[in-house]
């Protein structure tokens, strides 16, 4: 079996992979289709089914885990199982209703929702929506499932399985370019088709019991009612973006897309790390709680923070001080120019500055959900919004679309602090940080690491400027990093190293 460590090296491979096709995929929608009316109406169908969707089941799948967890321990697998079915069959239920709303109404939701779309776009939109509105059936039904495999501690056939929506989008985009049009949004739901025939699969081999039973009872509404919070927090993001963009449009030209181009950079570094193992940690939380074994609660949450830190802390000095340096190498090439870098790069540094913060805050959440307590984490993410807005109006006039980014950064901050003050206060019990010393020497580590690191790129000389080679010198500077930080790890006798070390090898749990 593999440790935990090694599930999390791989999800991040696989993540990693998904992400490079998922821009592969990008690129052959531009090369097919540009930017022209094919691709906005394709876009928009999207995002209307993602913005008022995509939130509702994230956010039934976080709260359904808890609760599964409570039954499944305390009643047994059968019961559990019994549960699960239940709310597949109401997501089931639902979903079906919402893509009839799709078919039957997808000229008036363009109407509402895309306003300025006319003819021939106004017309392909609204079949997009049509299409794409099935996509939910299989999607919330799939998310449950997979929430169910990773409380059973199977995470990476997830992974594998959202492989299949981008590689079956890039084949519907290649045969609509060919054929028609309004074969483009195929693509998408018979890739999402595959992935809940794929974890219908794996769940069964895991001994799912699946029954065909509706049951509106006191487990469904606790359900419904921990992911009403947790649905309006994770909506506070769109909220924070939603201002940042709308203040944006204000400043000069390329403001907007600068701060784009840097928070997908950011998002990508989160998303290959920190989300991993939040993931990872979250079933094991919600299963110790069930089980009152609050030691091994109290253990679980101790090393995931040391290791959220010990990843965290050196991607964002090393994304701050090679923030140029990445923009380059990943954006500066056709009509992204010098003056673009510059925009963007300065804007990367200040979100990166957050990163760790951001990253806690995950953690911090998932602490807060496994406990069934999804109001503060949404109240403490209202007060940030509160915080980011304010510092926006103020440092917009100083820094500007630096300040939006910097701002974004120290309202994750507070947000943290929230949190983590919200933990001591109200789960006396629960030990967040068992040593200052061991936080200081992480600390310690990583700014002498990439301190060096960064002497060292400036002593690597290499006369080409090709893209490639500026890839090697950067490549050589972060390698160097890592192996001093993880010889300083070991030399101040950090316990999380041992998670490193199980890498390079397989042992039993």
């Amino acid at each position: 079996m593999r440790t935990a460590a090694q599930t999390a090296v791989l999800m991040s491979i696989l993540t990693l992979g998904s992400k490079l096709i998922g821009f592969i995929r990008e690129m052959v929608m531009a090369n097919y289709f540009g930017t022209s009316y094919v691709t906005d109406a394709y876009v928009m169908a999207f995002t209307i089914l993602s913005v008022l969707f995509g939130g509702i089941i994230a956010a039934i799948s976080t709260a359904y885990l808890p609760v599964f967890s409570r039954i499944s321990e305390s009643e047994g697998k059968l019961e559990g199982d019994r549960f699960t079915s239940e709310i597949v069959n109401i997501l089931l239920a639902i979903s079906v209703v919402i893509s009839l709303i799709g078919i039957f109404f997808s000229d008036q939701i363009i109407a509402v929702l895309a306003s300025g779309f006319q003819g021939e776009t106004a017309k392909l939109a609204s079949f997009f929506v049509k299409v794409l509105f099935s996509y939910v059936i299989f999607s919330s039904t799939a998310a449950i499932i997979e929430a169910y495999l990773q409380y059973k501690g199977t995470f990476l056939p997830q992974i594998i399985s959202g492989y299949f929506v981008s590689m079956c989008t890039i084949v519907a985009i290649i045969i609509s370019a060919y054929t028609s049009y309004y074969y483009l949004a195929f693509g998408m739901v018979i890739g999402y088709i595959l992935r809940f025939i794929t974890m219908i699969m794996i769940a069964k081999r895991r001994d799912f019991k699946y029954k065909f039973t509706l049951n509106y009872g006191g487990n469904i509404r606790e359900v419904a009612f921990l992911a009403i919070p947790t649905f309006i927090g994770s909506y506070m993001q769109y909220i924070n973006q939603f201002v940042d963009k709308t203040l944006a449009s204000r400043l000069i030209e390329g403001s907007i897309s600068a701060l784009n181009y840097a928070s997908l950079l950011n998002n990508m570094i989160i998303g290959i790390t920190i989300t991993i193992l939040a993931t990872i940690i979250y079933p094991k939380l919600t299963q110790a709680n069930s089980l009152k074994q609050y030691d091994r609660f109290n253990d679980i949450i101790g090393t995931g923070f040391n290791v959220v830190v010990i990843i965290a802390l050196p991607c964002s000095l090393g994304a701050m001080v090679y923030s140029n340096q990445v923009v380059q190498i990943v954006y500066e090439r056709g009509a992204f120019d010098i003056t673009a870098t510059a925009m963007t790069s300065s804007a990367f540094f200040y979100y990166s500055a957050g990163l760790l913060f951001l990253a806690i805050s995950s953690l911090l959440t998932k602490v807060y959900y496994s406990m069934r307590d999804m109001k503060r984490p949404m109240i403490f993410a209202g007060v940030g919004v509160i915080i980011n807005i304010v510092l926006n109006l103020i440092l917009v006039q100083y820094m500007a679309h630096n300040g939006l980014a910097l701002a974004t950064s120290i309202s994750a901050f507070c947000n943290a602090m929230l949190l983590w003050s919200g933990i001591r206060h109200r789960y006396t019990h629960i030990r967040l940080l068992e040593s200052k010393y061991r936080l200081i020497k992480i600390v310690v580590a990583a700014i002498v690491a990439v301190g060096c690191s960064y002497i060292l790129y400036d002593f690597i000389i290499i006369p080409c400027s090709h893209i490639i080679m500026r890839m090697a010198q950067l490549g050589i500077a972060v390698v160097m990093a890592v192996i001093i930080y993880l010889g300083l790890l070991k030399l101040f006798r950090i316990p999380e190293m041992e998670l490193f070390r199980s890498l390079l090898r397989k042992k039993q749990r």
